[in-house]
Formats: C-alpha cells, sequence, structure tokens
C-alpha cells in the first residue's frame, strides 16, 4: 500500500529538473579509418553487418558541444546527463586517447560554468570493440575474460580527472534492459535468444562492474553521488498469461539488477516511457498501435503507470529516486507537450504520498539517433539545423522552460496538476 502523506522537507529542498543523453547517440565519431584513435564499438559491428541502421555524425555532439550547452541554457534545466564512451578512451586494450579524456573533462567543465550540474554516466549500452566477438557471444562485452580488469583500469583513468567538475556519477545506463535485450530478445549484442544461463552471468558480471565503479567514485570524491539508471516500465498481467510466465519476467527483467546494487545507490534512477501488458500478443501488437494513447512507436501513455513504478521502487528500496528519463517519440510537438505535463505531474502525487523523488530528466535534448529505430523515432525537444549544427528549439523545450521557472522545489512539483486535455496539431516542419 502507499505510505501515507508526510511532510515536504523544511527548508523547501531544490528540485533537479534535466536532460538525459548518450554519447553513442549524440556523438560524431571525429575519427576515420586508419587514424591513431580510431575506434569501434559493438553496436558498430551490428550495423556492419546491416542489423541496425547507420549511425553517420549523429548530432556532432563531440565535435560541436557547444551547441548543446547552448540549448540547455535557453531551456533553464539544472542538471545534464551524458554518458562517455570507453571505446573512444580506450580505441585499443591498454592504449589510452588523453585527448579523448580531457574532451569530457571539458564537457563537465563547461556544464560548471553555464550553472547546469553534470551527471557523468560511465557507460551506456555501447562496449568497445575489442571486447565483442560475434563468433564467441558466450566471451563478449559483459562475460569477456578481461572486461572487469579492463573496466577497473577505464575507471582509474577518468574519475579522477572528472571528479573536479561532477557531483553525481551514474555507472551504467538500463544495464537490465540492455542484458535482457541482449540475452533474452537476441536483439542487441551478443544477439542471445532465451539464454538464461548466460542472463544470469551477465547479470553477475554487470553487477559486480557496477559495485566496483560505486566504490572507486566514493574513493575519488567521498561526497559524490552514485546512481543507478534502470529501465523500469511499468508490467501489467494479462489475461493470456494465466500462469505469470511472462509477468514475471518482465518484473524479473525490473529487479533483477537493481536488487543487487541498491544499497551501494544514492539516488535510484527510473527511466520510464511506457505500461504494458505482459503477454506474447502485446509485444506483437505494438509495431500496429496508433493513436491518442501510443507513441509513434507504439508505446502506451500511462502518466498513472509512473506513480505507481514510483511507489514500487519506494517501498521496495526505501530510498531518493529521480526520474532519469521521461519521453515520447512523436511528430506531433503538442502532444510531447501534453505527455511530459501528465507525467511530471504523476510524479508530483507520488510526492505529494510522501515519496522521496528529487529530480525529472527528459528524454531527450534534440532528435538523435535511436538504435534500432535509427532517426525515425523523434524524442527531441529539440532539432539540429543541419547546416549550422544548432539546436533549434520546438515548444515543447519552451513549455519545459516555463515549468522550470515556476517549479524550482521539491515543494512546487507536488503541486502541479495534470493536464487532461489534447489537441493534435500538424508536424513542424524542419528547417
Amino acid at each position: 500500500m502507499p505510505r501515507p502523506p508526510r511532510p515536504l522537507p523544511d527548508p523547501p529542498a531544490k528540485f533537479a529538473w534535466g536532460i538525459s543523453t548518450a554519447s553513442y547517440q549524440y556523438e560524431n565519431p571525429d575519427v576515420t579509418k586508419g587514424d591513431p584513435d580510431y575506434f569501434t564499438t559493438d553496436w558498430d559491428a551490428l550495423v556492419a553487418k546491416g542489423a541496425a541502421p547507420e549511425k553517420g555524425n549523429a548530432l556532432y555532439s563531440w565535435t560541436k558541444f557547444d551547441k548543446d550547452v547552448a540549448a540547455l541554457r535557453k531551456i533553464g534545466v539544472t542538471h545534464y546527463r551524458f554518458s562517455i564512451e570507453w571505446a573512444r578512451i580506450e580505441p585499443r586494450p591498454g592504449e589510452f586517447n588523453e585527448e579523448a579524456i580531457a574532451g569530457y573533462v571539458a564537457m563537465a567543465r563547461k556544464l560548471k560554468q553555464a550553472g547546469i550540474e553534470p551527471v557523468v554516466c560511465l557507460w551506456h549500452f555501447t562496449f568497445p570493440g575489442w571486447l565483442y566477438d560475434p563468433k564467441k557471444p558466450k566471451q563478449s562485452n559483459w562475460l569477456h575474460p578481461e572486461v572487469r580488469e579492463r573496466w577497473l583500469v577505464y575507471l582509474d583513468k577518468v574519475l579522477p580527472r572528472l571528479a573536479p567538475y561532477t557531483n553525481y556519477f551514474a555507472p551504467q545506463n538500463e544495464p537490465n534492459g540492455q542484458i535482457t535485450t541482449a540475452y533474452i530478445a537476441g536483439q542487441w549484442p551478443p544477439a542471445m535468444t532465451l539464454a538464461l544461463g548466460t542472463y544470469w552471468k551477465a547479470i553477475d558480471a554487470s553487477t559486480g562492474m557496477f559495485r566496483d565503479a560505486a566504490a572507486r567514485i566514493k574513493k575519488v570524491k567521498p561526497s559524490a553521488k552514485v546512481v543507478s539508471v534502470e529501465a523500469l516500465p511499468w508490467w501489467e498481467r494479462s489475461p493470456l498469461d494465466p500462469g505469470g510466465l511472462f509477468y514475471n519476467t518482465m518484473i524479473h527483467g525490473n529487479i533483477d539488477h537493481l536488487d543487487r546494487v541498491w544499497d551501494v545507490c544514492d539516488i535510484l534512477g527510473i527511466n520510464y516511457y511506457y505500461s504494458q501488458k505482459a503477454s506474447p500478443t502485446s509485444f506483437l501488437a505494438e509495431a500496429f498501435r496508433r493513436g491518442h494513447n501510443y507513441t509513434m512507436m507504439g508505446w502506451r501513455i500511462d502518466p498513472e503507470g509512473l506513480t505507481k513504478e514510483i511507489r514500487r521502487v519506494g517501498d521496495r528500496y526505501g530510498k531518493p529516486m529521480m526520474i532519469t528519463e521521461n519521453g515520447i517519440a512523436t511528430e506531433d510537438d503538442p502532444k510531447r507537450v501534453w505527455y511530459m505535463r501528465n507525467h511530471i505531474a504523476a510524479v508530483g502525487r507520488a510526492i505529494r504520498e510522501g515519496y522521496d523523488v528529487r529530480g525529472y530528466f527528459s528524454w531527450s535534448l534534440a532528435d538523435n539517433y535511436e538504435w534500432h529505430y535509427g532517426y525515425k523515432a523523434l524524442f527531441g525537444l529539440a532539432r539540429m539545423n543541419p547546416e549550422t549544427y544548432e539546436r533549434v528549439l520546438k515548444p515543447s523545450a519552451l513549455a519545459f522552460r516555463k515549468i522550470i521557472r515556476s517549479r524550482k522545489t521539491v515543494g512546487d512539483v507536488s503541486k502541479i496538476p495534470a493536464d487532461p486535455g489534447f489537441v493534435a496539431a500538424k508536424p513542424t516542419p524542419a528547417p
């Protein structure tokens, strides 16, 4: 049962308003084959064999990061989550690109100078190409014989350099979702299907590496906050799953990783986008769903599911939380505003009930490369002008700015009302 209401912090606690991005989805490689610092990832191997769309130069965020900072300042966010590309830092085992490390440090420093708190994610889905062998899926990525040793060296390289400018570190982004997709669904490298034994080995490896990172973060900077970032959709039971096999599998996907790392975290991050009935037909129907209550990817829009997920995480673990990702893929920007307002209102409901939620991060800054969807899934609060690289703000970015300016504390967020109205509009043409 939800806990009874309790008083809000006194004095009023500041609320973190943020945006989340990822290195692979935003950065241009800025190297070509033959360059000393040329690197590839396991996802590049998937692209090379035609199993995923080409990324190209994405949003040029490696060489045009100032464009990101300018857009963030216009929106007025207080926090910004970005990730480090391990492969860029260590293009070959034991060989480190010092200029790349300096580049990420410069990103954190520029954000601080702009009055924006960096939240640095140390791993966001992709592994260096030298940790991946498609012929040896059980010895790749999380399960490579040298991965943990190399991970520790990588951490020791980047953490001391970033610590002066960073108070929040996320060791991993959605490891639970990535491992499920890689070892159960067979869609992401190393693309194994229903490999339950290998799934559990990957969970063990990932949680061990997470705990390594948490320990090193605290050693380098004891005051830093360790943030978990997990994929946590709200799952519902389905009459087509009478024994609960699918439901229990999905719940395991939500908690198997977090159950093993929550105790070393200061803040538990919830990535929430949708709710779904746990049944085989529900997954198959996703591609055909359209209309008011669905995103362009067929995900069901359910703000109340976010409130329920906050309750579940809060009751299970009893730790402070942040919504580390929430957003909608749509061509209709008024729908994005409607989605955003109602999910922030859902956070407010949980706060009123006494749950300790300290921030909300939108996914994402601009329309970005979205893995198997390529550039078709439009999540951005902005779009990139391909000639100037400027991030052109959409009306949803301005709506987010208005919310941020008027709701600076946890108590302010608790008062945001739901917005039942929505009027569909034609997509705004690209510049």
